[in-house]
């Protein structure tokens, strides 16, 4: 069931609020998280009530709904975030529509985003996904992360600028504390030893289960749906 309009900014508020406290308990400001709202199969009359409120960073994990809506509610400033994984047949709809997109995870994958960048006449910001030990979930193993960065950040159209990962699903966000860390640590391994043209400053990673520990962690991203849409 859909939440009404009213639960949706009841439920904004919240997720904002233990976002500044969490940031607060890592020393930081608010301002440096980035929530993105997952929309999924949310209405499009939800997401742009979210917009309304100021929530710019949306994210899809469909290329197609990500290009249909981006043409939809062209205008209104939303950054689109592609956080789903994505086939190299499906780049085309991507790349010109998102501002950030979190799931390179080959590659072939990064090579035909920057073929696609460069024909279209623009940059694509790019995280690398690095998978959390669950064989499940996408992503390339911690120990390929550092040859695939250095490969990714050559190509001509792309800007690397940072890490995603997706930690297991669990009902006690402690457990996958040592997971988020080992993300940090291998973005701070990355930036003093692969030799990348700039450093890895974003990390992803937080979903309405451990966000606040992500926080905590280090995220500068987390990625929110079932925690709004509730």
């Amino acid at each position: 069931m859909e939440p009404t309009g009213e639960r949706l900014l009841a439920n904004l508020g919240e997720v904002r609020e233990r976002i500044a406290a969490a940031a607060a308990r890592s020393g930081r400001s608010a301002e440096a998280i980035r929530l993105v709202a997952v929309t999924k199969s949310a209405p499009e009359d939800l997401v742009r009530l979210l917009v309304e409120a100021g929530q710019k960073d949306i994210g899809e994990n469909r290329p197609q709904q990500l290009r249909r809506r981006a043409a939809a509610m062209e205008g209104l400033g939303i950054a689109w975030h592609m956080i789903g994984q994505i086939q190299r047949n499906k780049v085309k709809y991507v790349v010109p529509a998102a501002a950030m997109i979190h799931s390179v995870d080959s590659l072939a994958l990064a090579e035909e985003i920057s073929r696609r960048a460069l024909a279209a006449r623009c940059r694509a910001t790019c995280l690398l996904e690095i998978n959390s030990g669950e064989e499940q979930k996408g992503g390339v193993p911690p120990d390929e992360a550092p040859a695939l960065a250095s490969a990714a950040a050559a190509f001509a159209a792309i800007d690397l600028v940072g890490l995603m990962t997706m930690a297991p699903l669990t009902e006690n966000p402690e457990t996958v504390r040592p997971a988020l860390a080992r993300l940090r640590d291998l973005r701070d391994r990355l930036n003093r030893e692969a030799g990348l043209p700039h450093p890895l400053t974003e990390l992803s990673m937080g979903m309405s289960q451990d966000y606040e520990v992500a926080i905590e962690e280090g995220a500068t991203i987390v990625r929110i749906g079932t925690a709004l849409f509730r």
